[in-house]
């Protein structure tokens, strides 16, 4: 079991009053993690000690802002195993994805280190004479990062690297699901050198995240709130950083339609649907959920992906490899066989897998979905997939557009140009022409639509999400007035 400790002003403290909680183990129950449970007067302090900290911090040059990122990406590189173990321990992910998460995060501190040089601004013609007018983007402040247990590494980073680079100070709300993997994102971080009160670690107990979180956006310190998670709690985030007046970032929730034309490459298809129905058992924010396939190669396609899915390894992470390993809680089990009820009982087809009985759920497809199962609209945040029958193009963007969610998406045609046209039509803010649902990279501008959120994450786009903007001009010569 791990003792975590909270980080605010630099020094690791406990919770007012001590109070903890405790993160179990979702295949044993055996206790992973026990965290300190902070109260909204924890949530504050760490919010006074980043804005202590942000003036010197934003002052600082941007080469040097540079190093400390590029210590910190090695120092998180360096925790792979540790890394490993947590989440095996915390949320029961494979090692595979503990890997991938270690490794593009540490991509996205580098990412964040060559982006301190590229906020740049613009010189814009003006009508006074001798007035020199610039648009000229500064740090806004205090950031606040409220993170998810899916992809723990990769989206805590998300919330902070790029902030750090703009020259904010970051208050993180860690995941009461995986407290010591986000622990170590903020080891990484002292390791690296980041002087105290530049990245503060806050942690809660479930029942307390409301209180915490709205002490935090209402804190006059804080300039920016970024969330991922699911679209029911961004909502609510949303909507509290409204009545403040704090811009948010919000990444929700997905449905992400995989759609197969009748001129797909079957067998690159088949590959790209595996890894984005199943990487991480499901439980990725753009995993492929919906399986839009074309009536004329749907039965060569379907073939050649049940024969992928059931040769998956499944099995408990802590014991050696798997690619499915525990889905989060025994919740996800009990919400997941009911939609596989509910779709077996309207005329679904099960072809592979089936309900679980515990957290170790197999690869599951259900074929001949329509919009009559519940499958077809819900998230399933797990590795049972949807497939649906189409006969032609018209008839797939609709299907894939059926939905209230629009984060990520994929294309397979060998016709690239009649490809990309079905792309332009489909209403996500991600799409992949023979690409998998889920693929990300730190320079991207990541982010979707209706209720998949709104704001964008990664490249130049995250540099305009944590900066304002300021219209700041200088006369030059003698100006006139009227009176």
């Amino acid at each position: 079991m791990i003792e975590q400790q909270m980080l605010i002003g630099g020094q690791s403290v406990g919770a007012t009053g001590g109070a903890t909680f405790e993160r179990r183990n979702p295949l044993d129950g055996q206790v992973a993690t026990r965290a300190p449970a902070a109260t909204a007067d924890d949530a504050r302090a760490a919010i006074d000690a980043a804005a202590k900290a942000f003036p010197a911090w934003a002052a600082m040059g941007p080469g040097e802002r540079r190093g400390l990122l590029m210590k910190a990406a090695a120092a998180l590189e360096a925790k792979g195993e540790a890394f490993a173990a947590a989440m095996a321990a915390e949320t029961g992910s494979s090692g595979i994805w503990a890997g991938f998460n270690v490794h593009l995060a540490a991509d996205m501190f580098l990412e964040a280190a060559s982006l301190t040089t590229q906020i740049s601004g613009q010189v814009i013609p003006s009508n006074v004479p001798g007035s020199l007018a610039m648009a000229v983007r500064q740090p806004a402040g205090v950031v606040v990062g409220i993170a998810p247990w899916n992809a723990p590494i990769i989206l805590a980073v998300r919330a902070i690297a790029t902030p750090l680079a703009c020259g904010n100070t970051v208050v993180l709300k860690g995941s009461e699901l995986c407290p010591a993997t986000h622990g170590l994102i903020i080891e990484a971080l002292q390791e690296g050198g980041l002087p105290p009160g530049v990245v503060n670690f806050v942690t809660n107990a479930p029942a307390d995240a409301g209180t915490v979180v709205e002490a935090m956006i209402a804190h006059p310190a804080v300039r920016r709130v970024n969330f991922t998670g699911s679209t029911r709690v961004g909502r609510i985030i949303g909507q509290t950083a409204a009545k403040y007046l704090k811009p948010a970032i919000l990444e929700l929730g997905g449905k992400a339609p995989f759609l197969v034309l009748d001129d797909a490459d079957v067998d690159a298809a088949v590959a790209g649907a595996t890894f984005g129905a199943f990487a991480n058992s499901g439980q990725i924010c753009m995993s492929t959920e919906r399986i839009i396939v074309d009536e004329k190669v749907a039965d060569e396609f379907i073939a050649k992906l049940v024969a992928r899915a059931t040769s998956l390894p499944l099995g408990d992470p802590r014991q050696g490899p798997v690619v499915l390993g525990s889905v989060v809680d025994q919740t996800t089990v009990t919400r997941v066989n009911a939609l596989i009820d509910d779709a077996l009982a309207k005329g679904a087809k099960l072809l592979c897998g089936g309900k679980a009985d515990n957290t170790l759920m197999p690869a599951t497809l259900l074929d001949h979905v329509t919009s009559a199962m519940d499958i077809f609209y819900e998230e399933t945040f797990a590795p049972v997939k949807a497939i649906v029958r189409v006969k032609n193009v018209q008839e797939a963007i609709a299907i894939a557009n059926d939905n209230e969610f629009g984060l990520s998406a994929a294309v397979y045609g060998r016709d690239t140009a009649r490809a990309w046209q079905v792309a332009a039509r489909i209403e996500s803010g991600i799409c992949h022409i023979n690409g998998p649902t889920v693929h990300d990279e730190a320079q991207m501008p990541f982010g979707g639509v209706k209720s998949s959120g709104y704001g964008h994450f990664g490249g130049q786009a995250g540099i305009d999400a944590f900066t304002d903007t300021r219209w700041i001009t200088m006369q030059t010569t003698p100006r006139h007035y009227p009176f």
